[in-house]
């Protein structure tokens, strides 16, 4: 984690309502047990007229203190159950980030010099320092090994915002002068459709996005499409689609072109998919619920690439989703693991003998990456495929989320 002291800080001037949204986010995830990002979208629901400025201090204030949350409890020195204590923990933010506490009564129980004295001492051990449960930090050091020094200290950075451009309606050029006259600006990276803005903006509001222009999606999650080798004309299955992300990048690398199904559990994400297709401009994408094992089993042998982006820890995506890592426990790891390994078992055989499937995950786990394939290929359904690539793309590689994927081929019929 950066410390800064910097003389510069103390100017900035906090305003208690914004710190009073603040502690209520952080109430609400930690006590009531809710998603850090609904929390932070319905605070700012809540207030409509706040100006960007503000709502930017309630986001990214919530989520730094989020990251570094043990950091802040050793800091506090007991852990916090009423909402003074998430006050005082607000104000161990600030104190540790070089802000001077303005004389608040819910910060007259604090002693800045103590906090900055105990810092550097609480901070020596990692798992401290770098603010996560301590089996938590056993086990990617297990899997991760020297690595996981670096890759901690990444996922703790702020994420950036990435976009795909949309190549059913734009591209990336076009795109990047559109969202310029918008004020927007961006810059392009890598050799294909994705732009980072340069400052974070809210770009939901904006017309390009209205018009379909582009989908906010991570570098390392625009790589996952891609790595099935589409090609317009082919049946593809997105078996695990959610609301789609992946799903709308296939069908823009299609061309719009054969047939695209995307499949989930929740029909209510599906829902969301087939609002996005409209935006987007996708019509081959049938979407269908999966009720039981007969919705799978009625597409056997029938696809030519198949996308298995499966439930996961989301470790890779710490960035984003930094409540991520109070939430996980040994326990959901293990279900989501035995999870992972029955989609495998299950859904490979959609693919038509010839065809291609890709396993993924948001994870940077190899308990739940290489291990998963292995296990697969090892097993009687897993006879009949090879794995033909892989990719593991670690936060600190290029400074976006964590990401592995996997191609096999099924060689024969099952």
């Amino acid at each position: 984690m950066k410390q800064t002291h910097t003389e510069g800080k103390p100017s900035l001037r906090l305003h208690p309502i914004l710190v009073k949204a603040v502690a209520q986010a952080l109430f609400e995830v930690f006590i009531d047990e809710r998603r850090a990002d609904k929390v932070i979208e319905y605070a700012l629901k809540q207030n409509p007229k706040a100006g960007s400025s503000d709502r930017a201090f309630v986001a990214e204030t919530t989520y730094d203190i989020v990251r570094y949350f043990r950091l802040y409890i050793e800091l506090l020195e007991r852990q916090p159950r009423y909402m003074n204590d998430f006050w005082e923990i607000c104000g161990i933010h600030f104190i540790v980030k070089g802000i001077a506490l303005p004389e608040w009564r819910e910060f007259k129980d604090l002693n800045p010099e103590k906090i900055r004295k105990q810092l550097p001492i609480v901070s020596a051990k990692r798992s401290l320092r770098e603010s996560l449960p301590e089996w938590l930090d056993q086990l990617c050091e297990q899997e991760l090994g020297e690595n996981w020094e670096t890759v901690i200290k990444a996922l703790n950075e702020p994420a950036r915002v990435v976009l795909r451009a949309n190549t059913l309606k734009t591209n990336r050029d076009l795109l990047k002068k559109q969202l310029a006259d918008e004020g927007i600006a961006t810059e392009p990276f890598g050799d294909a459709d994705t732009l980072v803005l340069t400052e974070r903006r809210n770009v939901s509001q904006t017309k390009a996005f209205k018009y379909g222009l582009f989908e906010v999606q991570d570098f390392s999650s625009q790589q996952v499409a891609p790595f099935l080798q589409v090609s317009p004309g082919m049946r593809v299955v997105d078996a695990c689609a959610g609301a789609g992300g992946k799903t709308l990048h296939l069908a823009a690398l299609m061309q719009n072109k054969g047939s695209l199904i995307a499949l989930d559990i929740h029909a209510w994400k599906l829902d969301e998919l087939r609002q996005r297709t409209r935006r987007a401009g996708v019509g081959n994408v049938e979407t269908r619920a999966i009720e039981n094992r007969k919705t799978v089993k009625r597409l056997y042998d029938s696809a030519d690439r198949l996308l298995l982006d499966v439930p996961c820890s989301g470790m890779g995506v710490l960035r984003r989703n930094p409540d991520t890592k109070w939430k996980l426990n040994p326990e959901y790891l293990a279900e989501l693991r035995q999870i992972q390994q029955d989609i495998l078992q299950n859904y490979t055989r959609i693919v038509k003998p010839g065809g291609i499937v890709v396993y993924a995950t948001c994870s940077i786990l190899s308990s739940e990456n290489r291990g998963q394939v292995d296990a697969f290929l090892n097993s009687p359904v897993g006879a009949e495929f090879r794995l033909l690539r892989e990719q593991t793309i670690l936060p600190h590689d290029q400074g976006f989320d964590g990401f592995y994927m996997a191609a096999l081929e099924r060689v024969a019929e099952i």
